[in-house]
């Protein structure tokens, strides 16, 4: 696999076309963090890591749904393995006039772009949420 964001992106994706309320996928720090955005941000209910039987880490999120309609209306991968998109804390993306998220990849940590222009810091913006 050469792009794990992307995979994340499109499994849950998928899973939101799918009316499924969970989705599984392998578990990594990176995944663990855009979860925890997720969550905070009020896009997803919870997330967990799940260690199978041979001791293999697994995450799954649980989607969020309104009146049968998901609260995740599109996903979309911004800086690929290609093409890296790099932004100063002056030039932070504003997702659907402030009603989505973009997750931006700092020196301080994975956050979004409201935190991210608070703390004045730029970084490596990995997607738009909304």
């Amino acid at each position: 696999m050469t792009d794990p964001i992307a995979d994340y992106l499109t499994r849950v994706r998928n899973a939101i076309k799918a009316g499924k309320k969970t989705v599984d996928m392998p578990a990594s720090k990176f995944r663990e963090a855009i979860s925890a955005i997720l969550k905070k941000s009020s896009f997803i209910d919870e997330y967990k890591i799940i260690e199978t039987e041979d001791k293999f880490k697994m995450l799954s999120v649980r989607l969020k749904y309104n009146d049968g309609e998901s609260v995740i209306m599109g996903l979309k991968r911004i800086s690929r393995p290609g093409i890296r998109r790099y932004v100063g804390h002056e030039k932070l993306p504003r997702v659907r006039n402030g009603l989505g998220v973009a997750i931006i990849s700092t020196s301080k940590g994975l956050l979004t772009d409201k935190e991210a222009r608070n703390l004045k810091v730029g970084g490596e913006v990995v997607c738009h949420i909304w």
